[in-house]
């Protein structure tokens, strides 16, 4: 059986989602729509695929799931439309920049026989899932310290900033994703300290461009994640964590494997530039799993619930960074199923 999509959005991280989807042979894109109807029929052109309204592909009954990378602020309506409609759904993060809407959006999915599933890419990173493994299987023990380098090579538009959720919401929430996932468990506590380092007019619109947040987990564990909207040398995102029998560790990606080893020192290439070079394989890698949880009625591995997790966190660190104190986590999560 081949899966028959319809997707939301025609932009950068659509095109990146239509080009997982006509890479499996299990699925094939059917339908787009985009606000941009141009945008909407290059892509739908690209694919073979037909241009059509937000309405038409919710009414389609020959589409089996819809795609949600359309902006934000229309994540949970289109959501609930698609469980409505009887679709099986993948949606970008985050499920809404609104916790409380976040969380009775829970509600809805929780009465739905099909898949819905949020896209934290990172988790299927070939790297990261083969740290996760050498870890679950205890080969460095009991883990002890989790460190998150996040630094992205150049800021984002104020325009996107206005927009986007801000700093927490929209960029390191990947790492509060990646840190539950890592150690299997949500923080008890979290602690933010953020700068505007790179940009004063972030600050004019409410955020930050520089941050630490401490994550502490009942046990006593700590993740520290790094986070910088500038990185001058490339896209770096690495992992370390430390167990009781040793380090477990995942670098950056390079542009190339050359290295030059002279009297003058040892030169080596930059890491892949951004996301979309970065983790290229982690998008096709994530959308395989959730064809298969479709079809074949595997797990879903990130879930609806995941993503209010991360975004309550994201949202304990907004509280932290304005009060100047450790949030605890669990009020936050009161009401979530």
């Amino acid at each position: 059986m081949t899966l028959n999509i319809g997707m939301f959005g025609a932009g950068r991280i659509g095109i990146v989602h239509a080009r997982s989807i006509a890479g499996n042979t299990r699925s094939k894109l059917v339908a787009v729509t985009d606000l941009v109807p141009q945008a909407a029929q290059s892509l739908a052109n690209e694919y073979d695929a037909s241009a059509m309204s937000a309405d038409e592909i919710l009414a389609d009954a020959n589409i089996d799931a819809i795609v949600i990378a359309s902006s934000t602020n229309t994540h949970i309506d289109l959501i609930e439309a698609g469980i409505k409609a009887g679709k099986a759904v993948f949606c970008e993060k985050p499920v809404d920049l609104d916790l409380s809407r976040a969380k009775a959006c829970l509600e809805t999915v929780a009465g739905h026989n099909k898949p819905v599933m949020i896209g934290f890419n990172r988790r299927f990173d070939p790297d990261f899932t083969t740290l996760k493994a050498a870890f679950d299987a205890g080969e460095v023990g009991k883990g002890e310290l989790l460190s998150i380098t996040s630094f992205d090579p150049a800021p984002s538009s104020v325009e996107y900033i206005k927009v986007s959720g801000g700093l927490f919401r929209d960029m390191a929430i990947h790492d509060f994703d990646m840190a539950c996932w890592l150690f299997g468990a949500v923080p008890q506590t979290i602690i933010a300290t953020g700068s505007c380092l790179i940009d004063s007019e972030f600050s004019a619109v409410g955020d930050i461009d520089t941050a630490v947040i401490t994550l502490k987990f009942a046990d006593g564990r700590i993740a520290t994640i790094r986070n910088s909207r500038r990185a001058a040398y490339g896209y770096d995102q690495r992992l370390e964590l430390l167990g009781e029998k040793g380090l477990l560790s995942a670098g950056n990606v390079l542009e190339n494997t050359v290295v030059k080893s002279t009297v003058d020192g040892i030169i080596s290439a930059n890491p892949e530039y951004f996301f979309l070079e970065r983790y290229t394989r982690s998008y096709s890698i994530g959308w395989a799993s959730f064809v298969d949880a479709v079809l074949d009625g595997t797990e879903i591995p990130v879930s609806v619930a995941d993503g209010v997790n991360a975004l309550a966190i994201a949202e304990a660190a907004g509280m932290s960074l304005e009060q100047g104190r450790a949030v605890e986590l669990a009020p936050l999560l009161k009401g979530a199923a």
